[in-house]
């Protein structure tokens, strides 16, 4: 487990040395929205009894900024040492498959809840936060942040470049968190665009996370529970399979 630790440490020095890039930065742009949107919305009808719009709005937030920051934890990693040339060193040394994706992995989970807790925390300057269901809290923290963890391994191994990469911000992430109800309900959703935010898997990892910590959600949690679970499982197999075969690595 040596070269395991090492990556993995490895991984974590990487982020935590530029900080206040990698969390000061998300933390400060996450309090904007939340300003500019509770100011915004101030004084009209709540979305559910007895709960503020800014309450509401901060799980999403919260949850929003984990996810893209395990996404590029993982994804800048890869394409960086792919840009540099370093990665071959990686690839040298006698990690398992295994190794290696739970190295990266768990950098990601760690950042992620990193940056999250950074910005609850600081939410609580403005709100008063409940804590409804802890375990549902830490179980969609850690199941989401693995899912776009590896996400972003696979949009890494994909991309050469940091261009191909702005792709993947651009018109997967991006989209995919802004479109999953971390500033509405889908019940105020014309017809047709609630179901469509059903297919979004983000939108469960957001709504199972803001049932656990105010617990209200547009779902029931368990339904949350497996679209995030389902939808991690099968990201974690096509990325180790995609690990062993060497696509794009090795060649």
């Amino acid at each position: 487990m040596q070269g395991f630790r090492t990556l993995l440490f490895k991984e974590i020095l990487r982020f935590w040395k530029v900080w206040f890039q990698t969390i000061l930065a998300p933390l400060i742009s996450t309090l904007l929205y939340l300003l500019v949107f509770a100011q915004v919305m101030a004084g009209r009808p709540t979305l559910y009894p007895g709960v503020t719009y800014g309450a509401f709005l901060i799980p999403g937030l919260v949850m929003m900024s984990m996810l893209q920051n395990a996404f590029a934890n993982t994804s800048s990693s890869l394409v960086q040492s792919k840009v540099t040339g370093n990665l071959v060193f990686i690839l040298l040394t006698p990690l398992s498959t295994w190794e290696f994706y739970w190295a990266y992995v768990l950098a990601a989970v760690v950042r992620g809840v990193l940056v999250g807790s950074v910005v609850w925390l600081t939410a609580w300057f403005f709100f008063e936060l409940p804590l409804a269901h802890g375990l549902w809290l830490a179980i969609f923290t850690l199941l989401a942040t693995i899912m776009a963890g590896s996400l972003g391994i696979l949009a890494g191994i994909w991309a050469e470049k940091f261009d191909q990469m702005a792709v993947w911000q651009n018109f997967v992430i991006l989209p995919l968190t802004f479109l999953s109800g971390a500033f509405y309900s889908i019940h105020a959703l014309p017809p047709f665009w609630a179901q469509m935010t059903r297919f979004n898997p983000f939108f469960y990892a957001i709504d199972g996370f803001r049932y656990g910590l105010l617990g209200v959600g547009d779902v029931s949690p368990w339904t949350s529970l497996f679209v995030v679970g389902t939808t991690g499982l099968a990201l974690s197999w096509l990325t180790l399979a995609v690990l062993r075969s060497g696509w794009r690595l090795r060649t």
